[in-house]
């Protein structure tokens, strides 16, 4: 069997109907709309959820929850071991963490996180760093310093 012999098998498609092409075809003069009314017109009908004036369900079912994803601050998390790529007495912020492609894409807050061990002095400024991780770094002999 090759892919230019592929067909459908018999009874499995039908031709369309062709509406509006004469009275012999059954579908001819109105085409299966009726005589008159809104959905007989060309463009007639009503939108999607329309219920004739009533108040559509949408709108009568109250609405429930709260979405807080307006307000989300994006977080970018960095592992403390990550760190240790820096010299001893590198001064590290949210800029010198992106040219080191350690941060990327777009956030809102820095933090470092307690993953893994951290073995240089530096000092952190101007980035968040969680409880455990700052015991970390100033047992390294390193600082931090939050805005």
């Amino acid at each position: 069997m090759k892919l230019h012999n592929l067909h459908a098998p018999e009874g499995s498609t039908r031709k369309p109907v062709r509406k509006g092409r004469g009275t012999a075809t059954g579908q001819g003069k109105t085409a299966g709309r009726g005589q008159k009314g809104q959905n007989s017109r060309s463009g007639g009908g009503v939108r999607m959820g329309f219920e004739g004036g009533q108040m559509p369900l949408t709108r009568r079912v109250p609405m429930r929850g709260f979405s807080n994803y307006r307000f989300k601050k994006l977080v970018a998390r960095v592992d403390l071991e990550k760190l240790n790529v820096f010299d001893n007495g590198t001064v590290i912020t949210v800029d010198v963490l992106r040219d080191k492609g350690i941060v990327k894409n777009n956030f809102d807050i820095v933090k470092v996180l307690c993953n893994g061990e951290i073995s240089k002095a530096v000092t952190l400024k101007g980035v968040s760093v969680s409880k455990a991780a700052a015991e970390k770094i100033v047992a390294a002999g390193g600082k931090v310093e939050e805005e």
